[in-house]
């Protein structure tokens, strides 16, 4: 543990009998990008209230380094926060809105550091404006520096990007990482969304109903998650029942009579009631009884039941003999004609691109829905 990691020690937060965060542990190193990422409700921004001191945890210890911050005021703490409300001085300036932190501790030659601000998020020329003639993505800016310019320990980021539209939102997320980078501050980020978190955090923590689902590295996340949970919510995933039973190096699958293979080490059950996982964009579709690919795992006789073109890829759901209807995600690169609804088609995928979950955890958990948004 190095001098200014974020320790998050058995941290409960109860609202009457409500459990908002159960017995928390985390630690975030000095200097990383942290993304606390789940779904409306799960905690996330409570954990975060925590940590900026605007709500007391019930139980446990939040500790910067060596300081126990937990009972600590919020503004003597070396934690600061950029909300998605930017809550910005409308009648002053974008300079007078960076200075404020330095001027409130009575600091009077700010010009340079402010300056030098404004140059990192890319605002230099727009010192002299109000907060009313930027754009969304700019105020947004402005925030960050007013937030970075006090050189805090921690910046705690909640849902900064919410307010913008999608386009801005992609380009804000790669200058979130740039900023992060060249300041060297410790981020924490809580966001719903899930390609937000992949795209800049170095790790992810998937929190669910008060808990950390699984926390690692993005491409970790994605490629072996461990509960139902984490495998719908970050990215989609195909989810098959089968019964599953260890074959050396590999578990072998029964799936409605067809004999499928997974690592052993991609496996969190090896026997009994599993759930398959496959991502959709793993899977090659051929026309039915056409390609036999050795060593491939397949499932045979599915019938195209939609079809949307996105740009980039093909999404096909394609609908199989026991009536579960899986996604298939295709690149669109021409090299090959697409089909239509109604072709008959058999799934193919590599054996190590499977992982294995325990069937007795919900299939659908995780799996975000239109009511629920």
């Amino acid at each position: 543990m190095s001098g200014s990691d974020l320790v998050i020690q058995g941290v409960t937060k109860r609202f009457g009998s409500f459990v908002a965060v159960d017995d928390l542990d985390l630690t975030v190193p000095e200097g990383a990008f942290y993304a606390l990422l789940g779904p409306s409700g799960c905690g996330k921004t409570t954990t975060l209230r925590m940590v900026a001191g605007l709500e007391t945890p019930t139980e446990g210890s939040i500790s910067l380094g060596e300081q126990v911050i937990t009972d600590l005021k919020p503004y003597k703490r070396p934690v600061n926060t950029v909300f998605q409300s930017y809550a910005l001085f409308p009648h002053l300036t974008i300079f007078e809105n960076v200075a404020f932190g330095l001027r409130r501790q009575g600091k009077k030659d700010v010009k340079q550091q402010v300056g030098e601000m404004l140059e990192l998020v890319e605002l230099g020329q727009y010192a002299e404006r109000k907060p009313t003639q930027l754009s969304g993505g700019q105020q947004q800016r402005v925030a960050l520096a007013r937030a970075l310019i006090n050189r805090p320990k921690v910046l705690l980021l909640d849902e900064p990007l919410g307010a913008l539209d999608l386009k801005l939102r992609r380009q804000m997320q790669i200058e979130l990482k740039r900023i992060q980078t060249e300041v060297g501050i410790t981020f924490v980020h809580v966001t719903h969304d899930q390609e937000e978190a992949m795209t800049m955090a170095d790790n992810v923590a998937v929190m669910n109903a008060g808990v950390i689902e699984q926390q690692g590295e993005p491409v970790e996340l994605y490629e072996h998650p461990q509960t139902t949970f984490v495998a719908n919510f970050l990215g989609q995933s195909n989810l098959i029942r089968g019964e599953a039973s260890a074959d050396g190096s590999h578990v072998r699958i029964d799936v409605e009579g067809a004999a499928l293979r997974a690592p052993r080490g991609r496996a969190a059950t090896e026997s009994g009631g599993v759930w398959l996982g496959i991502r959709p964009e793993k899977v090659f579709l051929s026309e039915a009884g056409t390609e036999s690919q050795d060593g491939s795992n397949a499932l045979r006789d599915g019938v195209i039941t939609d079809v949307s073109f996105i740009g980039v890829s093909t999404q096909y759901l394609a609908k199989m003999p026991w009536g579960q209807e899986l996604m298939v995600f295709e690149q669109n690169t021409g090299a090959r004609k697409g089909f239509r609804v109604g072709d008959k088609v058999d799934l193919h995928w590599m054996p190590d691109h499977t992982f294995l979950l325990d069937a007795q955890q919900d299939a659908s958990a995780g799996v975000e829905r239109e009511d629920a948004l």
